[in-house]
């Protein structure tokens, strides 16, 4: 069982999901649908953006919520729930309601089981895995609902051409140190030579404040 989500997880890795949404801006711009592209490009990097910011806000000066155990979105389960859906919903563009309905639900229940996954294999709390779904199903959200406005060309076979490769090989590639590159950053802005841990909330209150000098809601 464990396996099973370890597999999940990797499925919402950077090395599978930011392929696939950059095969979503690259399908888009074939068929010249350029306000989708931008909207796409849009919402995907404030989602990644605000997953960083997160992260670099507790790693660099300890800035979380100790009550639910937050310190920064999960960027699994954002990017998961932010590309799947739209994927999955482009694929059957051109279908009926019916077929676009299912598809994204779809890509939500494949989200779903990712962020779960990521409490599973203790990568992330519940408040983190939770809220990083929510803020990708958000970025989904709005760039479907976007499109279904908008008139773009139907390419969907291409799509899945592009994307189904990255789910199969990503998986065994090396994992992107994206997490180094972020504590990396964290020190760099703050100044520290070591990021803060969750090791922080579970010290004696005087030794949080006289050692770590973070802040914690």
């Amino acid at each position: 069982m464990m396996m099973w989500w370890h597999g999940l997880s990797m499925v919402g890795s950077l090395a599978v999901t930011a392929p696939i949404g950059v095969a979503i801006a690259i399908w888009l711009v074939a068929g010249r649908s350029w306000h989708l592209t931008a909207a796409w490009c849009a919402l995907f990097g404030a989602g990644m953006a605000l997953v960083v910011a997160t992260k670099v806000a507790f790693m660099g000066w300890g800035m979380g919520v100790k009550a639910v155990e937050f310190a920064g979105f999960s960027g699994h389960a954002m990017r998961a729930a932010a590309v799947f859906p739209v994927a999955f919903f482009l694929l059957v563009r051109n279908r009926t309601l019916p077929w676009r309905v299912a598809a994204t639900v779809a890509g939500v229940a494949l989200a779903v089981l990712i962020a779960i996954s990521r409490v599973y294999v203790e990568a992330h709390s519940v408040s983190e895995a939770v809220t990083g779904c929510i803020l990708g199903l958000l970025v989904a959200a709005s760039f479907i609902w976007y499109a279904s406005v908008q008139q773009h060309m139907v390419m969907s076979r291409w799509l899945l051409l592009m994307c189904l490769p990255i789910v199969l090989i990503a998986p065994r590639v090396e994992p992107v140190p994206a997490e180094q590159w972020i504590a990396q950053l964290a020190m760099h802005l703050s100044g520290r030579d070591q990021t803060y841990t969750r090791a922080i909330w579970r010290k004696p209150k005087t030794l949080q404040h006289s050692s770590s000098g973070g802040f914690s809601l």
